[in-house]
């Protein structure tokens, strides 16, 4: 949530920056629309409030009381006008950094950095579901007749790489500090909204349990974040950084006819995710440091990748700066996403009311809170399918997994 001092003070700079984003920046007349009417109240009660006081001090009983209900019924209207302006400032996106590329959509995306070759076959690479069936490892089919459509069944190996690249993940990160954490799946509604997960645009996003007021997260970030909701840190405690696991479950509602086969775009996948807490002064090094713990885990998989700085127009709601990484899929022909790097600067930390107290001073400001893909595990295994085939079928497996799964090499022996 956006800090409503700064709508106040920077109005015209605000309006531009969340209309780079693809938002309308009436939005925020309506934000202020509301926020004009409650301070006036809050200041017309201050007034009431003196007089009571005054009242009371002259030992005037009967107007005391006459101004006391006179304010409860204004508090209860001013609260009511607080709750709008709450509500239509939850739909105002978090604004770029200045730096961020301007651009309306992926074209305007930038690539920082390619590594890695491409592999070069000389034979026609097969896509991963053609292999995973082959192998009888992925199932689709099956799935879609016990789940319905984009669901599936890992099976053997693949069900191995999974857990290879959680424990690869989780070893890597620990050495860093990092706190091992499996989050819940479900959240209430109102800790979602905090974290920026819920406006009217996303809400066709998410899988809603009606009856439980509860619902299914579309990443471990989602609770990871709310962890530490109403807290206040000390200081010293700053940076706190969590890995986390969990399966997570989007609609994907807005995908209809994009990556329909196989294992790439589905309702239900598991992912391992990086969060961190920071003073704001260290927010944008955290940033780079996320980034560098992703692309260290990409290395240890030796696949080719590129990274990419997400442009105003395509980057999520709660992001300041989002960079992506998008590994090279030899079926395709083509980079795909498969990690997304981002600072969500206050915004979130706002809307979940996460401050910490400074060492020097005793001042409480709000933390910063970053996300970052670990694995994400679908796409990696996908990656990693289509990247190691060989000619006969067969597929190896990464170097740094292979203990993990207890082979070099995935092929059907039935």
């Amino acid at each position: 949530m956006l800090d409503i001092h700064l709508v106040r003070k920077q109005l015209n700079e605000v309006k531009r920056k969340i209309a780079s984003k693809n938002i309308n920046p009436r939005l925020l007349d309506t934000v202020l629309k509301y926020d004009e009417v409650w301070r006036t109240m809050k200041t017309d009660i201050d007034g009431l409030r003196g007089k009571q006081h005054e009242y009371e001090k002259v030992r005037d009983f009967e107007n005391a009381k006459k101004t006391k209900i006179e304010i409860d019924e204004k508090e209860k209207k001013a609260a009511l006008f607080e709750q709008k302006r709450m509500k239509a400032l939850l739909e105002v996106p978090n604004i770029p950094f200045d730096d961020v590329p301007i651009g309306s959509d992926e074209n305007g995306n930038k690539v920082i950095r390619e590594v890695g070759k491409k592999p070069v076959f000389d034979f026609e690479p097969k896509d991963h579901l053609e292999l995973g069936e082959q192998l009888g490892i992925i199932d689709t089919k099956k799935a879609a007749e016990v789940a319905g459509s984009r669901f599936s069944y890992l099976k053997k190996e693949a069900a191995l790489l999974e857990f290879a690249l959680v424990r690869l993940a989780f070893d890597k990160l620990m050495l860093h500090g990092f706190v091992p954490i499996v989050p819940p799946v479900m959240i209430r509604e109102e800790a979602f909204m905090g974290m920026g997960r819920l406006t009217p645009s996303q809400k066709e996003e998410r899988y809603h349990l009606q009856k439980d007021k509860l619902y299914l997260v579309g990443s471990a970030e989602h609770t990871i974040g709310p962890l530490h909701m109403n807290e206040i840190f000390d200081e010293k405690q700053l940076p706190l950084r969590y890995v986390g696991f969990s399966s997570c479950f989007r609609r994907e509602a807005g995908s209809y006819g994009k990556d329909t086969r196989g294992i790439l775009r589905v309702h239900q996948f598991d992912k391992v995710e990086m969060f961190s807490f920071v003073r704001p002064e260290d927010s944008e090094e955290e940033h780079k440091f996320l980034l560098s713990m992703q692309e260290a885990l990409m290395q240890e998989l030796e696949l080719p990748y590129r990274v990419m700085e997400i442009c105003t127009g395509d980057m999520g709601f709660t992001d300041a700066r989002q960079y992506d990484i998008e590994c090279f899929m030899p079926a395709q022909g083509k980079f795909r996403e498969t990690n997304s790097c981002s600072n969500t600067t206050d915004f979130q930390a706002r809307g979940v009311n996460i401050k910490y107290r400074k060492t020097s001073d005793q001042k409480v400001e709000f933390v910063h809170m970053l996300n970052a893909t670990g694995f994400a595990i679908g796409r990696m295994i996908v990656a990693i399918l289509e990247n190691y085939q060989t000619k006969e079928g067969i597929v190896r497996i990464p170097r740094a997994l292979q203990a993990y799964v207890g082979s070099k090499e995935i092929q059907n022996v039935d």
